[in-house]
C-alpha cells in the first residue's frame, strides 16, 4: 500500500501528457500541469492549493478504492463534489471533509457528468463546466480558505449541497460510520459554521465557516437531527453566480472565522491572482533550460514537491497537537502531513537547498511534536500521528538541517528530542530494549518487518551520532555509533543478503529472498520489499557493506546482478508498492531510490 505523496513527483517525471491551456502566466507556474500524476496509481488531485497550504479544494470523482485515496482519477466522467481537504500521492485514504455540489432540479443522486474539454487546472485554480445542469465551477484558495465560484448558465433556482458527512474512506459502511461527532448551524441568510470529529487514518476535528456572496433564498438540512447535509437555494437570472468562502481551522470555528480575514473583501479573482502570484515566487527558486515538455515536467515535479507539508495553525499561531490539546506557535506555523519515511529521502533534503526557512519551520514542528507525546512524528496527518512506516526519519531530516547550518530552531532541544527517542519506547513499532539486547529485531519477537527495522533504525542512530558529535557529547555519540553497526547482525555471509534472524540467532526459515514483505496483509521481514532490495539499504555505512560483501569488486558484481536478473517478485500480500522493476531495483518504491548511486 503506497503511503507516500512524494512518489507522485517519481510518477510526474515519468508520465507528463494531459495539455491544459490556460489564461497568460508570466512565472514558472505556467508550467505546471496539476493533473500529472492523477491517473492510475498516481494518488494526486488536480484543485487548488497555495505552497504548504492548509486548504486543498479539489474535485472528487470516485470513493471506496485504492485508486481514489486523492479523491480523483483523470479518466472519470463524472464529479461528485468539491471538498476541501486532500492526500496527494499517499496510498491510505483520509480527508475530503465539508463537500460542495452546485445542482438545479431534484436529484436522486449527487453526481454530475462533465466534459474533460472544460476541465482546467493550474496552481490556485481550477474550472470544470459539470454537465447535467450547465453550471461552471471555479475553485480557488488562500493558505486557509478554500473559493467557490460557481456560474449558473440557465438561471432559475440553483442548489448547492453542503455535506460534512463526506470524507474519503474505504466503504459505504464506513462513510456513514466515520464522523463520531459534529454539525453544521445556519446563522443568518448567508453564513453557516460547523465542526466534525472524524475518525479514519486519524481520529481529527475539522472546524469551518462558511460564507456566501449573497442570500440564501431557502435552506433545509436533509439528514435529520444530524444536520450535517444542508442544502442552500439561490433564486438567480441566467448567468448569474453564487460566491463562497470557507476558512478551515483545527482548534475552533472562532478560528476559522480568523482565518476567513485572509480571504475578506477580496474578489475571487484577486484571489486567484494572489495565489497565482505566489506559486511563481515558490518557483522561481530554480531556472531551467530545456524544451516546454522537461520544463513541464520539472515545475510540476517542483509543485509537488510544495503542495505538502501543510501548516495547520491558525492565523493565530493556535494548532491542535498531537494530544489533541490545543497549543500556541511562537511562530504562527505548525507543519503536519509529515510523510517521512517517503520524504526524508529526498524531499527534505531539497528543502534544506531551495525552501530552509520552512524546513527550519518544519524542525520546530517535529520538536513541538515531541514536546505534547514525548517522541518525534514517525507520519502525522491533521497533527495526530498514524505511525505508518517504521524507524523514525524526523531523526535524519533535522540532523541535515542542523549539519547544514539552517538557523531558526534550537539544536539543544531538537537534540534531546531525538536522544528521548531512540531510547524511550514511545514509537509501538520500535521497542528499544529488544534491539538492544539482541543487537537487532529479532523475527520471533518482533514479528514483522525486523529486518527494514534494524536496518532503518541504524541510519536514525547513525544520524544522531553525528548531531552528538558536533554539540559535544562524546558518550552519546559512540553509543548511538554502536547501534548504527548493528546491521552487520543480520548479514547471511552464505547468501550476501539481510536475512531475518530469530532470537535464539538462527536464521528464519524458510528463506525466499523474492518474497515481497508486506506487514498488513502478509507479514514478513521487510517493509514493503525484500531481501534484494533491503540488502542493499546501509545509507550510514556504505564502506562497511562494501566490506560485507567481499570488497568492490563483488560488491559491484552484486549490483549488477540486482539490475539484470528477472524482474520477478512473489508474495501472498499486497505487492502493488513495488513497481518498476530493473531486475530486482523497484524504481517505484522507496528503499530501492539510493541503489543506483552506490556505484560511485
Amino acid at each position: 500500500m503506497k503511503r507516500t505523496w512524494f512518489k507522485t513527483i517519481i510518477f510526474s517525471i515519468i508520465i507528463f501528457g494531459f495539455h491544459n491551456p490556460l489564461f497568460a502566466q508570466v512565472g514558472n507556474s505556467k508550467y505546471v500541469n496539476p493533473f500529472i500524476g492523477t491517473s492510475g496509481f498516481g494518488h494526486a488531485y488536480p484543485g487548488a492549493t497555495v505552497p504548504f497550504g492548509m486548504v486543498q479544494l479539489s474535485p472528487e470523482t470516485g470513493n471506496f478504492k485504492w485508486d481514489y485515496t486523492s479523491g480523483y482519477q483523470y479518466a472519470d466522467s463524472t464529479i461528485l463534489g468539491f471538498a476541501h481537504t486532500h492526500l496527494s500521492g499517499t496510498g491510505v485514504s483520509d480527508l475530503g471533509d465539508v463537500l460542495f455540489f452546485p445542482f438545479q432540479g431534484t436529484k436522486t443522486t449527487m453526481k454530475s457528468s462533465f466534459s474533460k474539454n472544460t476541465e482546467k487546472a493550474s496552481p490556485g485554480y481550477y474550472t470544470v463546466v459539470l454537465k447535467d445542469d450547465n453550471i461552471k465551477a471555479e475553485l480557488t484558495t488562500t493558505a486557509k480558505v478554500g473559493i467557490h465560484q460557481y456560474t449558473f448558465n440557465n438561471g432559475g433556482k440553483a442548489s448547492i449541497l453542503i455535506d460534512a458527512q463526506n470524507g474519503l474512506v474505504n466503504s459505504p459502511r464506513e462513510l456513514a460510520m466515520h464522523i463520531l461527532e459534529g454539525s453544521m448551524e445556519v446563522v443568518g441568510n448567508n453564513t453557516i459554521n460547523g465542526y466534525i470529529q472524524s475518525k479514519k487514518w486519524v481520529t481529527k476535528r475539522t472546524y469551518f465557516t462558511i460564507v456566501f456572496d449573497r442570500p440564501f433564498s431557502a435552506s433545509r438540512f436533509i439528514d435529520g437531527d444530524k444536520k450535517r447535509k444542508i442544502i442552500v437555494d439561490f433564486d438567480l437570472a441566467k448567468g448569474g453566480k453564487v460566491g463562497a468562502k470557507v476558512a478551515l481551522s483545527t482548534v475552533s470555528v472562532e478560528g476559522a472565522k480568523l482565518n476567513m480575514k485572509e480571504a475578506v473583501g477580496k474578489s475571487f479573482e484577486n484571489i486567484r491572482t494572489a495565489a497565482t502570484t505566489q506559486w511563481d515566487k515558490y518557483l522561481s527558486t530554480v531556472t531551467i533550460t530545456g524544451t516546454q515538455a522537461q520544463k513541464e515536467n520539472f515545475y510540476t515535479s517542483l509543485y509537488h514537491l510544495l503542495i505538502q507539508p501543510n501548516n495547520i495553525a491558525d492565523a493565530d499561531g493556535k494548532y491542535r497537537g498531537a494530544d489533541d490539546q490545543i497549543h500556541q506557535s511562537a511562530n504562527k506555523n505548525y507543519y503536519s502531513t509529515l510523510s517521512l519515511w517517503d520524504t526524508f529521502r529526498a524531499a527534505h533534503p531539497l528543502y534544506t537547498i531551495l525552501y530552509p526557512k520552512q524546513n527550519a519551520e518544519i524542525v520546530n514542528s517535529m520538536v513541538d511534536h515531541f514536546d505534547a507525546v514525548h517522541t518525534l512524528p514517525v507520519w502525522t496527518l491533521a497533527g495526530k500521528e498514524n505511525w505508518c512506516m517504521i524507524g523514525n526519519h524526523s531523526i535524519p531530516v533535522i540532523v541535515d538541517a542542523y549539519m547544514k547550518g539552517i538557523p531558526g530552531f534550537d539544536a539543544e532541544r531538537a537534540y534531546n528530542a531525538i536522544k528521548k527517542t531512540l531510547t524511550n519506547n514511545g514509537n509501538p513499532k520500535h521497542d528499544w530494549i529488544v534491539y538492544d539486547k539482541y543487537g537487532y529485531y529479532p523475527s520471533d519477537v518482533t514479528k514483522v518487518e525486523a529486518v527494514s527495522k534494524t536496518l532503518e533504525a541504524g541510519f536514525d542512530d547513525w544520524c544522531a551520532a553525528q548531531m552528538a558529535k558536533k554539540l559535544g557529547k562524546t558518550e552519546d555519540y559512540e553509543f548511538f555509533m554502536k547501534r548504527s553497526g548493528y546491521y552487520k547482525n543480520l548479514f547471511d555471509k552464505s547468501t550476501n543478503l539481510m536475512r531475518g534472524k530469530n532470537a535464539d540467532g538462527n536464521w528464519v526459515t524458510p528463506f525466499d529472498p523474492l518474497k515481497i514483505s508486506h506487514a498488513s496483509t502478509s507479514g514478513g521481514d521487510y517493509t514493503e520489499g525484500n531481501a534484494w532490495q533491503y540488502s542493499f539499504h546501509v545509507l550510514q555505512d556504505v564502506p562497511g557493506l562494501i566490506n560485507l560483501m567481499g570488497g568492490k569488486d563483488k560488491f559491484v558484481a552484486k549490483l549488477d546482478t540486482l539490475f539484470t536478473m528477472a524482474p520477478t517478485v512473489v508474495g501472498d500480500g499486497a505487492i502493488v508498492d513495488v513497481t518498476g522493476l530493473i531486475g530486482q531495483y523497484a524504481h517505484g518504491n522507496e528503499p530501492s531510490h539510493h541503489i543506483a548511486y552506490l556505484y560511485a
